[in-house]
């Protein structure tokens, strides 16, 4: 049985399918899906946290579907812009599991992670599954992957 590990940018996958579908990402589907005749090692939710009831109960979600929720707190500049990137920290847990890892699974359309997925692959020889919004996803990332999935379908609510 292959080990995985599995790393969700909650942000980017959130903005992606609202914007290309309308509609949220199923996380049960994508859960029953990855993990099937796969043994799970790790699995990284990464959100931002604002602390709105709706937010909390969308995390606790996750947490019974079997991820570990990461939070980083969502700070508002003075300028009226926002910040809440998870880039670094999705970047140092997958090179830290991937060495324990057969298959790494990231959900993200994000091209600054086209770095990432190659190390993985070179440096610890493990497959990698990029999923994201095929229209909103950066090509590199996509080439750099062992298997790309679109995000559309059954994996949408």
């Amino acid at each position: 049985m292959k080990r995985i590990s599995i790393f969700v940018d909650v942000q980017n996958v959130y903005y992606t399918t609202r914007s290309a579908f309308k509609r949220n990402f199923d996380y049960n589907q994508f859960w029953a899906s990855v993990t099937k005749n796969r043994q799970v090692v790790n699995a990284y939710a990464y959100a931002i946290n604002r602390g709105d009831e709706k937010q909390l109960q969308f995390q606790n979600i996750l947490r019974a579907i079997g991820f570990d929720v990461k939070l980083k707190p969502f700070i508002q500049r003075s300028d009226g812009s926002a910040k809440g990137d998870w880039d670094v920290g999705i970047t140092v847990d997958v090179l830290e599991c991937a060495k324990d890892s057969d298959i790494v699974v990231l959900v993200s359309g994000d091209g600054d992670f086209d770095i990432l997925v190659k190390a993985v692959r070179e440096k610890h020889g493990a497959e990698v599954e990029v999923y994201g919004v095929e229209a909103l996803t950066a090509k590199s990332l996509m080439d750099a992957a062992t298997h790309y999935i679109p995000i559309e379908g059954e994996l949408l609510l």
